[in-house]
């Protein structure tokens, strides 16, 4: 059975049941597990034929093994990863857009981003395991644009699960805000924070440190990508793409739009489970302290900006704390002080020379401004036809900026749909493109949300008021 330890060290070792209802370790460490799969060359170059399900299967069973049947994966991924809930046969198809440079199109599923391959599958491995257990949850989690509509898709159907979701109020696009607040269901609840994002992460943050507001009778899961499920199903399409270009034959390079660094780190354990990676880039907008902590081993917490790309409006990358864990060595009570450091926002971190230079042998950072994710999308559909997302607009900007060897495949992961995001289509001087037509009445649905205050203790009594209606 996989075990997982926490980050820093002073958490108790679980299995992945425990793990995908626990979120933050009682230490406050992200939870990773304690031997990462193996395979080799030739059991990944056999996997080269398989479909999206059975590829999945293969990559994401070692994760779970001893919680899950084999038989009842199979039946989740089945009923996830399908022609229903996604909008194209291959589930994730690469589309070309130069020489060895090409496009991984994660936004055919039901919200339009990648965040659906792993919401998707958290909600049905929720209702097996909380099935399995007889205990009802509380989802509580924060969203700077797409993981609040990708988790309540994801968890709509749930029968023990009620679902609150917090979101900055007035600074997502109108497209990500109702794709959350017009899904019907008892169990959904939205809430517009009058703040920023990290101020509503901050809430969740402090929720599941204290979650004596539930009275002991439930416990708070999390959604966001500090919840280990979500990693591992993300891992899944780094191996997908890679087999569809050549791999694992030849190496494969991929740049990663990213914010809270959870979808680069599943490149990363992809290529510790085996896979040829030879390049993983950080691609961020202008709220780059990744990029200014790879490039000048600084890392300080800066204002928040919002921008047009407000799925990346993200000022600390929670899931960096999974690589610094192994870059100290896997050693928890350096990284417990390290994490202390980074959390005063007031204070000037740098890493040591040898722990830097071993995130630089594979990963590179890039930061793109506004007026570049612009000009970027209008460069590619020049010369394409394609229209960009602005948020895969920044990983193909960062891609053919920081690019190593130009004989292998660079791969960009599609984040989201352009649809989702108007300012930036529109400054780009496109018409924006129809809605998919699971989402044609989009803008007529009703919808339904609560505004609070950026205020712990208003939310919290949201949350409770609506949980135990009874």
């Amino acid at each position: 059975m996989m075990k997982y330890i926490s980050t820093r060290g002073n958490a108790p070792e679980l299995a992945f049941d425990d793990v995908l209802l626990t979120g933050l370790a009682a230490d406050g460490g992200l939870y990773v597990p304690k031997e990462v799969p193996q395979f080799s060359l030739e059991e990944i170059e056999s996997w080269r034929d398989l479909p999206y399900t059975e590829l999945a299967h293969k990559v994401i069973y070692p994760f779970v093994e001893g919680c899950v049947e084999s038989d009842a994966l199979k039946g989740m991924l089945e009923s996830v990863y399908n022609n229903e809930v996604f909008g194209h046969k291959a589930i994730a198809p690469v589309q070309q857009i130069d020489h060895n440079e090409y496009v991984l199109e994660l936004f055919h599923g039901p919200t339009l981003a990648f965040k659906d391959f792993a919401l998707q599958m958290l909600g049905q491995l929720l209702d097996y395991v909380l099935a399995k257990r007889d205990e009802k949850v509380v989802i509580m989690g924060a969203t700077s644009g797409d993981t609040g509509s990708a988790a309540i898709e994801g968890t709509k159907t749930c029968k023990n699960v009620d679902i609150f979701i917090l979101h900055p109020h007035g600074k997502v696009s109108e497209v990500q805000r109702r794709q959350m607040t017009t899904v019907v269901g008892d169990n959904i609840h939205n809430i517009a924070i009058e703040g920023n994002f990290d101020q509503a992460q901050d809430m969740v943050k402090a929720s599941f440190g204290d979650q004596a507001f539930l009275r002991g009778e439930r416990k708070l899961v999390a959604v966001n990508s500090i919840n280990w499920a979500r990693i591992m199903s993300q891992i899944v399409y780094y191996f997908y793409s890679a087999l569809n270009l050549g791999g694992p034959v030849r190496p494969m390079a991929y740049s990663v739009p990213t914010g809270n660094f959870g979808d680069i780190f599943a490149g990363y354990m992809a290529k510790k489970m085996g896979l040829p990676i030879e390049q993983l880039i950080i691609a961020t907008n202008e709220n780059d302290v990744l990029h200014r902590l790879m490039s000048n081993n600084l890392y300080k917490v800066e204002p928040l900006k919002h921008t047009i790309t407000p799925s990346m409006d993200i000022a600390v990358s929670s899931n960096f704390e999974r690589l610094l864990f192994d870059l100290y060595d896997r050693d928890g009570a350096a990284l417990a002080e390290l994490m202390n450091k980074m959390a005063d926002r007031s204070v000037e971190v740098e890493l040591s020379e040898e722990k830097l230079g071993k995130a630089r042998d594979l990963f590179d950072s890039y930061a793109v401004t506004e007026d570049v994710i612009v000009k970027t999308m209008q460069d590619v559909y020049g010369e394409t036809g394609y229209l960009l997302d602005p948020h895969t607009a920044i990983g193909v900007k960062a891609a053919r900026e920081c690019r190593r060897n130009n004989r292998i495949p660079m791969i960009t992961l599609g984040t989201a749909h352009p649809v989702k995001f108007e300012e930036a289509v529109q400054r780009a001087g496109f018409e924006m493109p129809k809605l998919p037509h699971h989402l044609t009445d989009l803008m007529e649905r009703q919808e339904r949300l609560e505004v609070l205050p950026a205020d712990l203790k208003a939310v919290q009594a949201f949350i409770a008021k609506n949980t135990f209606k009874d």
